[in-house]
């Protein structure tokens, strides 16, 4: 397998483990100087920058609020240590959100930007757009 295959496969297996549920291993993806990048949407207006341990708080809180969630990879790439990932996200609600009761779903379409050395993730960019 060569490393573009390599990459693209410990992307998809990181948005498999998030969907899982068990943060620990989802944080086993990142490399230790990892720094992920939301940029402004509608649920982070300000966008975000976050370090292994904001990362880490962040899947704390996530938690509390999503039942469950899902990522459907729709388009994949990469060259070298950037992989490049079109997906929907589907997640259901633990508490009520807006209009959304528990239980409802929220969707969105995320474009990931990822790059990795060694197979860690170091670098995440997210564009996410939230349906209305």
């Amino acid at each position: 397998m060569n490393t573009q295959q390599k990459n693209l496969d410990v992307v998809r297996r990181y948005l498999a483990s998030i969907g899982q549920g068990d943060q620990e291993a989802t944080l086993s993806f990142f490399a230790d100087d990892v720094v992920q990048e939301e940029f402004p949407n509608r649920l982070m207006p300000q966008g975000a920058t976050r370090d292994l341990e904001a990362i880490r708080e962040g899947g704390r809180r996530g938690a509390k609020v999503m039942a469950a969630q899902r990522y459907e990879v729709l388009n994949a790439m990469a060259s070298g240590e950037q992989v490049a990932v079109e997906v929907v996200w589907v997640g259901t609600l633990a508490v009520p959100f807006g209009s959304i009761p528990v239980g409802g779903e929220m969707r969105a379409r995320f474009a990931i930007f990822v790059t990795l050395r060694d197979g860690k993730i170091v670098r995440q960019h997210n564009y996410d757009c939230f349906d209305p």
